[in-house]
């Protein structure tokens, strides 16, 4: 499984999204989400999410706020384990992006976007403060629609 991070940066009830449209073949093209990525080594998550909005904002994480666990299930690639995150003390400016282009927008905008099915859910008890920390299981089929989702419930994680 592979394991990997999501973080959104808050400001001024302006949260950091990504809109990934730089890369052709990227299963998030054309969606908002956070910045992170996959696990490298022996790293925490923390570790994974630090190191991550470093090298996509430019920022540096102060102090994350933990916000829940997904489990992300695919018809047929390698199921993937998400960290989620919020950030409010951070220092520096977000700069370019080679993911895809970075913006501030209004907490009261954000499920507006363009964005997975699974993360409007955990989008939502995030912005809401209900049930947090959240565990969700998300389930997508080959077409990229998701076809269920599991509250509660992860694969196990540390």
């Amino acid at each position: 499984m592979k394991r990997s991070t999501c973080v959104y940066l808050i400001r001024d009830d302006k949260w950091l999204m990504l809109l990934r449209n730089k890369k052709q073949n990227d299963v998030n093209h054309g969606k908002w989400i956070g910045v992170g990525g996959k696990n490298e080594g022996e790293e925490t998550f923390a570790q994974c999410a630090e190191r991550e909005v470093y090298e996509e904002t430019g920022c540096r994480v102060n102090r994350l706020d933990y916000m829940g666990m997904v489990d992300f299930r695919y018809s047929s690639s390698e199921p993937e384990q998400i960290a989620v995150y919020t950030c409010r003390d951070f220092s520096g400016e977000p700069g370019l992006c080679t993911e895809g282009t970075l913006a501030w927008i209004e907490e009261n905008r954000i499920l507006d976007l363009a964005l997975w099915e699974g993360d409007r859910i955990f989008l939502e008890y995030m912005i809401s403060g209900r049930h947090l920390p959240f565990v969700l299981t998300l389930e997508y089929d080959d077409a990229g629609n998701l076809t269920n989702v599991t509250e509660g419930e992860t694969a196990g994680y540390e």
